[in-house]
């Protein structure tokens, strides 16, 4: 596994990265998984890849992701992304799942126990991507604490996410005119910091079954 340390980047920055990582695996014919974390300055909402943006007010910047789903407000979180070649015969919730389990594992070692959603609720009418819950996503005691999106080309798969660690319903509310309820994120459930967060996040990377292969990017 290939890991890309934490920064904080624009919301164009870091959807350029992601892509630049898609496209050189794909180049390459790589087949080491990618996995990079990141922040966002400013704070930043990302729209699926085929979602309308008539909700927008331009009052906060935004992106568009190569990914579908729904949109997100990238403010108080950390955010991943994982790229790999496509395993044969592995649908997109399987490999969702196996990509989530990572960081399910990860959260094992702090004491927390994940699981995923128990079926598609919500239905296509929010905006919110973390308003919509399916059997793919990540959840604490049945709120949805980890959003992530898919996108494949050419035999890759590039998955990103947001892992909450506080958010402002208010401002939730306002932008997507939508009541905000069913989430939860890292302030509610554990005291750990976000910076102790990435630097747990990467020992579990270099030091646990991802070790053999791991390697920090320069």
């Amino acid at each position: 596994m290939i890991y890309y340390g934490y920064s904080i980047n624009s919301g164009a920055d870091n959807m350029r990265i992601d892509s630049e990582i898609l496209d050189r695996a794909i180049e390459q014919k790589s087949k080491e998984p990618v996995f990079r974390l990141y922040g966002w300055s400013p704070k930043c909402i990302s729209l699926g890849r085929n979602q309308k943006d008539d909700f927008l007010t331009g009052e906060i910047d935004s992106v568009r992701r190569l990914t579908g789903g729904r949109a997100l407000l990238h403010d108080n979180e950390v955010t991943y992304s994982y790229v790999a070649p496509i395993k044969e015969g592995q649908s997109v919730v399987e490999s969702y799942k196996e990509i989530s389990g990572i960081l399910i594992d990860f959260f094992k070692t702090l004491g927390i126990e994940l699981e995923f959603g128990d079926g598609y609720k919500g239905g296509m009418k929010f905006d919110y991507c973390m308003l919509i819950s399916t059997g793919a996503d990540v959840c604490y005691k049945g709120k949805k604490l980890i959003g992530s999106a898919q996108c494949r080309k050419q035999g890759y798969v590039l998955q990103h996410g947001s892992i909450l660690f506080g958010y402002d319903k208010e401002l939730l509310e306002k932008l997507f005119n939508e009541e905000v309820k069913g989430i939860t994120c890292m302030n509610e459930i554990s005291d750990i910091t976000k910076e102790e967060f990435i630097h747990l996040l990467q020992q579990h990377l270099q030091h646990d079954m991802y070790a053999e292969t791991y390697q920090k990017a320069e």
